[in-house]
């Protein structure tokens, strides 16, 4: 991929399932890797066909796809969440990205930033006051990432290995 490939980003149809597995795989092994007590490869495909279904046909969700030259190079799910509903929290709605994947071929090529542009779109067009999300701490070059968009860390989730 070259800074010249024509890229387009568009909402997935259930045709994608395919390369949105194959993306989401890639990105899936990454964490395998790196935290193989937490991760593991499943015995079918990367997601279910139901669970991507569940978010092509969503109102209150988006399923990003990257395409150049017809193949899915990035995909990006998008939801519109609300704050838990106790005493302690404001009231209001927010964008959660809930899962990027940029396949190995196409990163460093700006699908990553076309697509969290693209989510941002999205949430501005809901008239969401913000944009969430969490990223594993091992995966340092996804942190510099969100920290080049502006992304600033809101919490820290900790674990305690008993095993």
């Amino acid at each position: 991929m070259t800074s010249k490939t024509k890229m387009t980003i568009r909402s997935a149809t259930l045709a994608d399932y395919d390369g949105i597995c194959a993306v989401m795989d890639e990105g899936d092994a990454h964490h395998r890797e790196a935290l193989p007590h937490i991760f593991k490869k499943p015995d079918g495909p990367a997601r279910p066909r139901d669970e991507i279904e569940r978010l092509i046909d969503a109102d209150d969700a988006d399923l990003l796809v990257a395409l150049v030259d017809d193949l899915i190079v990035g995909v990006l799910v998008i939801k519109d969440c609300a704050m838990p509903d106790v005493p302690l929290f404001r009231p209001g709605r927010f964008a959660l990205v809930d899962n990027l994947a940029v396949s190995e071929a196409a990163r460093r090529c700006g699908v990553g930033r076309a697509l969290m542009a693209s989510a941002r779109q999205w949430a501005e067009a809901r008239g969401l006051p913000r944009v969430q999300l969490s990223v594993w701490a091992f995966n340092e070059g996804a942190i510099a990432f969100y920290e080049a968009l502006g992304y600033k860390a809101a919490r820290l989730v900790m674990d305690l290995d008993l095993g």
